[in-house]
């Protein structure tokens, strides 16, 4: 084999951000200043795994950590929607030789990753990631996923592609005299994320505690930035929270509004105001996060974005977590069975 794998050091960390920044398939989420902090406030581990030719790192993944009874397990998570592979940006006049090149790593990854005893093991890539064979030639399960991202670079080719209605509600916020601020007001944003949550069932990302601390210490190394919408008075009724990094996708994270104030059309206009902060700092796109089928996603279309498929990779499963499962399916499906039977006896 052409590559060799290994764990990096700390001390080979800088190395490797400087490697995910310039991958198109990078992003913060890879980095170690950010999972050190997410480690921090879920009690987790990482570590680097990175396939390398002549001492130089041709392809790696960041491996997000989770314990249990049954063994660690990798994944993705709320606040981590990617932690997938991470390859150099090969260049070439020639397709075939990049996609050669990309095949070679990705089997030194992949064999690497598949000797590890990880109870359970899934990478969701970005959608540069576009070739799979590799890994479901050694028998993992792809499953489709998708998210919308908008090109902020060209804020007139983008303003032409938000639909009409959008910058109609825009251009009314910004007559009513509606403010942009970016601020570090975090007890403002939680409070509209919580009742977002209370409203709609969606789920918290992390309690108060530590959701604060998540917040203040990527805040404190430039890893994030906190936008709020406010009326004239200062209150603020909309909140978004993007994380930003040295690659030029941000990634936003997390969004809310006070539901007295969801008519106004304050999220299209904070969200065009986070466009323009974005594009004003020297950003390419912003990775709006998830595009599951329900009125968020269908509002995020209408931003201008463009609708992306991501590849998940899952390793099979360990034999006592196919074990553990197989049981608790069998104990629920008994449940139900014994539910139903005294239903029918009841009536």
């Amino acid at each position: 084999m052409k590559y060799s794998t290994r764990y990096l050091s700390e001390n080979e960390y800088d190395e490797w951000n400087m490697f995910v920044s310039s991958s198109p398939d990078g992003s913060i989420y890879s980095t170690p200043g950010y999972l050190s902090v997410l480690c921090e406030v879920t009690s987790a581990r990482f570590k680097i795994l990175v396939a390398m030719k002549n001492d130089e790192i041709s392809g790696g993944v960041a491996l997000y950590e989770r314990p249990s009874i049954l063994g660690k397990s990798v994944s993705p998570r709320l606040l981590l929607y990617y932690n997938g592979l991470v390859l150099q940006d090969y260049e070439s006049k020639y397709p075939s030789k990049k996609t050669g090149y990309h095949l070679e790593v990705m089997t030194a990854l992949e064999k690497s990753l598949s000797e590890s005893r990880y109870a359970s093991l899934s990478l969701k890539n970005r959608s540069t990631i576009k070739d799979a064979r590799i890994f479901v030639a050694k028998g993992w399960k792809v499953e489709l996923n998708y998210t919308y991202a908008v090109r902020v670079q060209d804020l007139k080719n983008l303003w032409n592609r938000i639909e009409q209605n959008l910058r109609r509600l825009i251009t009314r916020c910004q007559d009513q005299g509606i403010q942009c601020s970016k601020d570090d007001d975090f007890e403002s944003f939680y409070k509209m994320h919580y009742n977002t949550h209370k409203r709609k069932g969606f789920p918290l990302y992390l309690p108060h505690d530590k959701f604060k601390r998540y917040f203040e210490r990527l805040s404190s190394q430039g890893l994030c930035q906190l936008y709020n919408a406010r009326l004239p008075d200062g209150r603020p009724i909309a909140s978004q929270l993007v994380l930003l990094g040295k690659h030029p996708v941000s990634h936003t994270v997390s969004a809310a509004a006070e539901e007295d104030f969801l008519n106004t059309g304050v999220n299209a206009f904070l969200r065009w105001k986070v466009f323009e902060d974005l594009s004003n700092q020297g950003y390419k796109g912003n990775d709006l996060t998830d595009a599951a089928l329900n009125p968020v996603t269908h509002f995020k279309s209408q931003l201008g974005a463009d609708l992306e498929l991501c590849l998940t990779l899952s390793k099979p499963e360990s034999f006592p977590l196919r074990t553990t499962n197989y049981a608790l399916n069998f104990l629920l499906r008994g449940k139900r069975k014994i539910g139903k039977y005294f239903t029918r006896i009841r009536r």
